[in-house]
């Protein structure tokens, strides 16, 4: 009778929840796929919904930034995707169908992104595609993806309400720190963070840098960006800053690819 060929491994017998060996594995060094990546997300809500007038100088911008700089491009969802979620709320869709709705917004956003770039080799590309970015950008593509992450049906419960916590602001996060990018940049509406949303408070006070255990303890009623996002970047291994700005602004997003001080910075 032949023996029992046995696979050598480490873990052999390991729960995989043991906290001694989280913090041995925790001093592995992984690989950064593409370390010169820029991960910009363009909101929906706060960026593609205003239509040409908005969009076309920054698919300009991008553009040409892309012939210099390796570039991701996120989308947004916008108005669509809340009106979806508002109906969606209102029949009692579980969170996971939510996701699952939400997310066909950003990728149509991301089908008509692409187009826009088209003169810039602009290619839409799938969630599942991020592996092919360090062959596509060194064929001249610029690619675009949709900034929901593909959780659709296990999307995780929120801590309150039923509105899916992980949408495209974590999405270009995670995006951004499984290739281990350079940047990750997301385009508003506004030129940052501020104490409280800005077009209901004029007085609201601007936060141009803060860590986020920081942010998270001023618990605000009201943010530019994700919760998740945040907690998320406190235990980041390549992303260690997130910056948010103001992309209705010519030359904000130029600046903040080629690390100049604009709009907010979110520290680790």
């Amino acid at each position: 009778m032949a023996e029992r060929f046995e696979m050598e491994s480490k873990l052999a017998g390991e729960s995989l929840v043991r906290r001694g060996l989280m913090r041995k594995t925790a001093g592995v060094r992984q690989i950064r796929i593409m370390p010169d990546l820029n991960v910009i997300k363009i909101g929906g809500h706060g960026v593609i919904d205003y239509g040409r007038d908005v969009i076309y100088p920054l698919i300009e911008e991008i553009g040409e930034l892309s012939r210099n700089h390796k570039i991701l491009i996120a989308t947004g969802g916008g108005a669509r995707t809340r009106h979806i979620l508002d109906v969606g709320i209102d029949l009692g869709m579980p969170t996971g169908v939510l996701a699952e709705l939400a997310g066909k917004i950003s990728e149509q956003n991301a089908i008509m992104m692409s187009l826009l770039f088209s003169r810039y080799n602009g290619v839409r590309i799938s969630t599942g595609d991020l592996l092919n970015l360090p062959s596509l950008i060194s064929l001249g593509m610029l690619p675009v993806v949709q900034g929901t992450p593909p959780y659709g049906l296990y999307e995780h419960p929120p801590e309150l309400g039923s509105i899916p916590p992980h949408r495209t602001d974590t999405g270009a996060f995670l995006m951004a720190e499984v290739v281990g990018a350079k940047n990750c940049i997301l385009g508003k509406n506004v030129n940052g963070l501020y104490t409280e949303n800005p077009f209901i408070n004029p007085d609201a006070e601007f936060i141009a840098d803060i860590t986020a255990d920081e942010l998270l303890k001023m618990d605000l009623e009201d943010m530019v960006l994700e919760h998740m996002a945040v907690r998320l970047l406190r235990d980041a291994v390549h992303v260690k800053e997130i910056k948010i700005v103001n992309a209705h602004v010519p030359g904000n997003i130029t600046k903040a690819v080629n690390g100049e001080r604009v709009g907010t910075i979110i520290r680790a």
